[in-house]
């Protein structure tokens, strides 16, 4: 029997340290979610972890690639749909700008998809920003 391995290296699961967040990310017996609160990604799709959910999202070799750019999603439409009440526009902008210049596809139809979502927030679609739709299907939205 192949059961998941669930990640003990939490102090609290619910708040994570950037540390604890990249070690889970990194430990390939963890990456499902067994054993997490629900809607995790919802938890920790938040200012002190943004910055790290960046640079998992960025490495193609974190085996949590896929999650962290979901949080980013998250992060975004939430910052968004808040009027940048929940997160600070400024802080989003950096992480925009700053995968604009990287080679990652994945990233860059972020940062585009951001950038269309501040503009245009109307394209805002719960499924596609919060459920995976847009990790799952990578593509820029039309303006």
């Amino acid at each position: 029997m192949n059961e998941q391995a669930v990640f003990a290296g939490f102090a609290n699961p619910v708040d994570p340290s950037p540390a604890e967040l990249r070690t889970w990310a990194y430990d390939p017996n963890s990456v499902a979610l067994a054993g997490l609160p629900p809607d995790w990604d919802l938890l920790v799709a938040q200012d002190s972890l943004i910055a790290t959910l960046y640079d998992l999202a960025a490495d193609q070799a974190c085996p949590a690639r896929r999650f962290a750019l979901h949080c980013m999603y998250i992060y975004t439409a939430d910052a968004v749909r808040t009027d940048f009440r929940a997160h600070p526009k400024r802080k989003l902008k950096k992480l925009i700008d700053r995968a604009g210049g990287l080679q990652d596809e994945n990233l860059r139809i972020w940062a585009a998809n951001a950038q269309a979502l501040m503009s245009n927030p109307e394209l805002f679609d719960y499924a596609e920003w919060c459920q995976g739709g847009l990790v799952r299907k990578p593509r820029r939205l039309l303006t």
